[in-house]
């Protein structure tokens, strides 16, 4: 013991005295701990209120850029659409001004007598001539309406030569002949100066007429002489209301290129899609879409994107609002418009980014004014921090001098303490108050936490004693369960040993201490073996109960004589009568009648049996009835086996194919008939411990969630009187 300033210095007093300067340094700690919090909690402030500002300024610029959006890029689209549409309405005119001139000459031209008959003219190449061009094998000069439509001639030139958006125009008739006015001629000989044959009828524009029976636009087509893409607009010629053959023209593409390509990226890009759904003109160098021929063209509105298809059919109906579209994790804003005339429709597209531009230039301008007053805030702060530091220094030093000054005051009832913890420990008393301990402050709570521990950890121990025995009750009752079930199961191997026509094997091991598979095997008579394999819904004792339930119900119903079908049709109806828990059982019952191999059998939604025919163990994949438990209404049908001598059955349940190993894989149904033909000819015991040797180095110690139950049947056949040896 020292004195420092006339007060005794030493024992608890010292530790007290430390314990003192101790919790100053940590308060000192907190106090900093604190002032760093607050200006972190400041900063967190700030930056929240920057990310909310952010988001205030992006949102009210995205609502503004979507307003200007919905009003110029949904207009802008209807405007295009209208363009169009007034280039394709002058060609549609023109084409029904064909079919009606057509047709007038077709019906009331009887009197007409035919006009002459042209082959492409190589001098005319280049100029808007008419022609004359066949199928193969097709004689034009006897066709009964190619005279009359030749009286077209000038009408058809002047089509052409008059109209800068159709490249040529015919009438192909179903005949196999064809009367056209053509720029090129050159292209309609081969290099023999051979005129080459047309195949009238097998063109995409007459064909799609003939099956449409009105105006029909065919897709992005190649022309069969210059092999250049083109777009036909065709229609049907009916005389008496029959057709008898197709008028049509070729569309230049030029104008709706230009009208497509003249679109950006930046102000957004133009697609024209036919009624098909696809995609007819697209600009060069888009990320989208791309105008494909009409073979190989995919019809958007069955695109596996939904948003996009959806767009696309309702563009095709009526014109659109803005419309955001996800594809390919890129955001588009999407307007269309459709052209009425031709049943087509223009989509304008524009990337969402592209509109956000503005918005982003904005929030970088706020983030650099945010960057420099957010600095000028941290320099203020740690000016703020170090003054703060100063004046906890300053508390500390006198907290230090007060612990000092009251250390003896509070010596002595911490020493009383002690010493009574310690008796507390040494005799196994509770530490309870006295009058010392009662000071009225933090000494005094502490006591009273020592108070209320020691009474706590004695009835700790207590509880844990009781837990204790509780637990070896169970675990004994368990056991005894565990015997009990097992005793219910046949055990004794061989079963029959007086009887020589059959041998039969059955094994059964609980995941737990007891469990719900259960397997069985009886004589209804002299001449009849039941056969059962079953697993109940659940595990431990519940399914245990219920297993012996459904155990004895089986049994009693077979011993009545019923087939298998009967059998589980009774079980169920019993079971269903009185099953509050709705639990459930799976059911593989087979009828042996010894005499002849015959095995009856009903599948009340188990397993599929496994049999061994020609030297192999092959699954039989047998009708599944409902499981046994789930309807009251059921009724099951069975189905027959012919068992030969030498034949084996084997039936398990599901913890066979889905034992597991470590890395969460199932053993299967492949593993287990490769167990199984490992020894088919083996004993019937031999066959059940390859299964299961086969499941052990499958799981590798791994443990099982559920019980791995199994039996074997051999038929020997009535020859064989011999009974098996005793394994």
């Amino acid at each position: 013991m020292k004195k420092i300033l006339g007060l005794t210095y030493g024992g608890l007093q010292k530790k007290l005295v430390r314990l003192v300067l101790a919790i100053v340094i940590a308060t000192v700690g907190l106090f900093a701990l604190a002032a760093l919090w607050q200006s972190r909690m400041l900063t967190s402030i700030v930056e929240e209120t920057r990310v909310e500002q952010q988001e205030a300024i992006s949102r009210t610029s995205d609502e503004i850029m979507r307003a200007m959006l919905e009003k110029s890029f949904v207009q802008s689209a209807g405007l295009y659409a209208s363009l169009a549409d007034n280039d394709f309405s002058e060609i549609v005119k023109n084409v029904y001004m064909l079919q009606s001139m057509a047709e007038g000459l077709l019906q009331n031209g009887g009197t007409l007598a035919p006009a002459e008959l042209e082959l492409p003219d190589l001098s005319q190449d280049g100029t808007a001539s008419a022609m004359v061009l066949c199928e193969d094998g097709v004689d034009y000069t006897q066709s009964e309406y190619l005279g009359l439509i030749a009286h077209l001639k000038n009408p058809m030139i002047a089509m052409v030569a008059n109209s800068d958006k159709i490249n040529a125009c015919y009438i192909g008739l179903a005949d196999g002949t064809h009367y056209a006015v053509d720029l090129n001629t050159v292209d309609k000989y081969d290099e023999n100066g051979e005129l080459i044959p047309f195949p009238v009828r097998e063109r995409p524009w007459y064909r799609g007429a003939v099956e449409a029976g009105k105006l029909y636009l065919t897709g992005i087509e190649t022309d069969a002489f210059s092999g250049e893409l083109t777009i036909t607009c065709s229609i049907p010629l009916k005389v008496n209301g029959k057709i008898v053959g197709v008028a049509g023209a070729d569309i230049f593409l030029d104008n709706m290129d230009d009208f497509v390509e003249s679109s950006s990226e930046k102000e957004g890009y133009r697609f024209v899609i036919n009624q098909e759904g696809q995609v007819i003109l697209a600009p060069k160098n888009n990320e989208l879409f791309s105008a494909e021929m009409a073979s190989q063209a995919t019809d958007l509105r069955e695109s596996s994107n939904r948003e996009l298809a959806a767009f696309v059919a309702e563009t095709l109906l009526r014109p659109t609002k803005l419309t955001t579209v996800s594809i390919d994790g890129t955001d588009y804003y999407m307007a269309g418009a459709p052209m009425p005339s031709v049943g087509w429709a223009v989509i304008s597209v524009i990337r969402r980014d592209i509109t956000e531009m503005p918005e982003q230039q904005m929030l970088t301008e706020y983030d650099e004014i945010n960057d420099a007053a957010t600095g000028t805030f941290r320099s203020k702060g740690a000016r703020t921090m170090r003054t703060l530091l100063l004046l906890i220094l300053l508390v500390a030093g006198l907290s230090v001098v007060a612990a000092l000054a009251e250390s003896r005051r509070i010596v002595k009832p911490i020493e009383e303490m002690t010493k009574d913890i310690y008796a507390s420990g040494s005799t196994g008393e509770p530490f309870g108050m006295k009058d010392i301990y009662r000071t009225d402050d933090e000494i005094e709570l502490l006591a009273e936490s020592f108070a209320e521990l020691s009474w706590k950890v004695r009835q700790y121990i207590r509880d844990i004693t009781e837990i204790t025995k509780e637990k070896e009750r169970v675990s004994t009752e368990l056991h005894m369960a565990n015997r009990i079930q097992a005793s219910m199961l046949p055990s004794v191997f061989p079963a029959y040993p007086e009887r020589g026509e059959f041998d039969i094997y059955a094994s059964m091991d609980p995941a737990r201490e007891v469990g719900g598979d259960f397997y069985d095997f009886f004589l209804i008579d002299n001449d009849h073996l039941c056969i059962v394999m079953a697993d109940v819904s659940g595990k431990g004792v519940p399914a245990a109960l219920f297993m012996m339930i459904s155990k004895v119900i089986l049994q009693s119903c077979a011993m009545l004589g019923k087939s298998a079908a009967e059998i589980l049709t009774k079980t169920n109806e019993a079971i269903c009568s009185s099953n509050p828990e709705e639990m459930f059982v799976t059911v593989w019952l087979g009828i042996l009648e010894i005499s002849t191999g015959r095995l009856t059998a009903a599948n009340a939604g188990h397993e599929y049996p496994a049999m061994l025919k020609d030297g192999r163990f092959c699954l039989m994949k047998d009708r599944h009835g409902l499981v046994i438990g789930g309807m009251p209404t059921v009724r099951y049908k069975e189905y027959e086996i012919q068992m030969e001598p030498g034949d084996k059955l084997f039936v398990y349940t599901d913890g066979v194919p889905e034992a597991t190993n470590d890395e969460g894989e199932m053993f299967g149904l492949e593993e287990m008939l490769t167990a199984l033909n490992r020894e088919p000819q083996g004993t019937t015991d031999q066959i059940l411990k390859n299964v299961r040797m086969a499941v052990d180095d499958f799981a590798d110690g791994a443990e099982q969630f559920d019980d791995i139950t199994m039996l074997c049947l051999e038929y020997r056949g009535t020859g064989n009187e011999n009974p098996p040896e005793t394994v």
